[in-house]
């Protein structure tokens, strides 16, 4: 590649630029800038020249066009080996560019402001930015070309040893151009998309599926240790870390799990859940955090060791003492304590997640890959289901403690894998069955942990994230104590399963709505 000459330069975010400038002018190098750029760069005593006087041509339309010119464009993209093109940029006055340094109007920090108006995010769409990014990048053959302050350092470095860059430099700061645009026109996309949607509400998924996130970490590992991982998004927007060791894989996993059970009870009473595995091990609620904790905490005595605690409302003192009983890993909460949090800090390797926004109300999608580069996607399930919703359809109705522990317990089976089932009484779980292949088989292991718990089933509500394909289910449930049952509905045997009910005089509500979670 010949001797760098000439470099274009126009950013947005100056930081670091100076003392880069300074590094290609020692080395010889021409430089050629946009107002606001050249502005900053004279200042620093920076030889630059205008980008107007380059081309002959003014910025105009309020800086909508200043770079979209032939001589710009001409210059990143001619083939230097090619004699044609080369003849052809002589005739014209077109002299080639050899270093691009570009970063975007900064349309993401634009529209993560609340009070950001679809007319500001339309005029922080960068068009003559990612223009001269991808002219440059395709021709990164001979053409350097930088998007990302954080390889200033790199480019300089080779610019004055050698006045040249590497290919293989240039063929990763291609590749890494076409990252950056390709997120940019896709936090564009979906930043348009939305708005648009609010002004004309479709029930559409969308046709094409545009996913743009920055990598906010790498993680030491994936869910084993052989397995690469890293944080993309903006994590750090809905969880504060506060204090212990880095998030894991399985940590976020769980923390999130956590946090979309704990948020289903944000107008509740003091509510606390403990999470294993993604699953819900117990939740209780009452007058006080410390007295909502010894409900869940009672439901299992063992999955909560090396779990997750979610609570609804600020960490107190009284409900850390307790807690700093087990061995925990995460606990996530809207706020602590500050008695709390200096006693939970004494314990270096516990970590401690402030929940700043909650993430029901941001994300409206729930996005999986499923391999074969293939992506599912659905609503999330945020389905909330009140005394009205329910349908009773057995001789004897639920009473008032019954009915108060069926809305509770619902919304618990609701995180726990399917085949789900919940024992609850009113305010908190007594036995939770996760994920087996019968719900029988859930149903059994959620009255053998109340058992192993000692706690009583007999008064219990028995709750089906999916509907008893068998009155055996039901049968077992009543035979454990249970005198009610709540459950979605829609089998073709529900006539079986309802006229056992009956028999056994147990009160039974339909939902209507199922809770699968695979």
């Amino acid at each position: 590649m010949p001797k760098i000459e000439r470099a274009l330069i126009s950013v947005s975010d100056k930081s670091d630029l100076v003392p880069f400038a300074e590094a290609l002018s020692r080395a010889g190098v021409e430089i050629i800038s946009t107002g606001g750029t050249a502005k900053v760069l004279r200042e620093a005593g920076i030889a630059v020249q205008e980008l107007s006087d380059y081309t002959g041509y003014p910025e105009m339309l309020d800086g909508r066009v200043k770079t979209l010119h032939p001589k710009i464009h001409g210059g990143l993209l001619f083939l230097r080996e090619n004699a044609g093109h080369t003849a052809t940029a002589a005739e014209h006055g077109i002299r080639p560019i050899d270093l691009v340094v570009v970063n975007l109007y900064p349309f993401e920090h634009t529209v993560a402001k609340p009070d950001a108006t679809l007319g500001d995010a339309i005029e922080n769409i960068d068009i003559g930015g990612p223009s001269m990014l991808r002219s440059a990048a395709k021709n990164h053959q001979s053409v350097t070309v930088i998007v990302d302050p954080a390889d200033y350092g790199r480019v300089a470095e080779q610019v004055s040893e050698n006045g040249e860059t590497t290919l293989e430099l240039r063929r990763e700061l291609a590749v890494k151009v076409y990252s950056r645009t390709a997120a940019y026109d896709g936090a564009i996309a979906l930043h348009l998309g939305n708005a648009y949607e609010q002004q004309q509400p479709s029930n559409d998924l969308p046709d094409k599926l545009v996913v743009q996130a920055d990598k906010a970490q790498n993680l030491r590992y994936g869910e084993n240790p052989h397995q690469r991982a890293a944080l993309y998004g903006r994590f750090g927007e809905f969880y504060q870390q506060l204090h212990g060791k880095e998030l894991s894989y399985n940590n976020i996993l769980d923390l999130t799990a956590a946090a979309g059970l704990i948020v289903e009870f944000d107008a509740d009473p003091p509510t606390l859940a403990i999470l294993k595995h993604t699953n819900a091990c117990g939740l209780g609620q009452a007058d006080t955090l410390a007295a909502a904790w010894a409900k869940a905490y009672a439901t299992d005595r063992q999955a909560p060791f090396g779990g997750i605690i979610a609570c609804n409302t600020a960490l107190d003192l009284a409900t850390a003492e307790a807690i700093s009983g087990i061995f925990t890993e995460v606990i996530v909460a809207p706020d602590f304590d500050a008695d709390a949090l200096e006693l939970l800090q004494k314990k270096k390797n516990l970590r401690l997640a402030k929940l700043l926004l909650n993430p029901a109300n941001i994300v409206p999608w729930d996005i999986r890959s499923v391999g074969a580069e293939s992506f599912l996607v659905q609503e999330r399930d945020l389905r909330q289901t009140t005394t009205a919703d329910l349908e009773i359809v057995t001789e004897r109705h639920p009473s008032e403690d019954e009915l108060k522990a069926m809305l509770f317990g619902w919304r618990a089976v609701k995180h726990v894998k399917s085949n789900a089932i919940v024992y609850a009484a009113k305010a908190r779980t007594l036995g939770i069955g996760a994920g087996q292949m019968s719900r029988v088989d859930s149903s059994r292991i959620a009255v053998w942990k109340a058992g192993e718990a000692g706690l009583d089933l007999n008064g219990s509500v028995v709750c089906s994230d999916a509907f008893f394909p068998f009155a055996d289910g039901l049968i077992a449930a009543a035979e454990a104590g249970a005198t009610a049952a709540i459950q979605p509905g829609g089998s073709k045997r529900d006539a079986e399963v309802i006229v056992a009910a009956n028999e056994r005089d147990m009160a039974m509500a339909f939902t209507g709505d199922r809770h699968f979670r695979h």
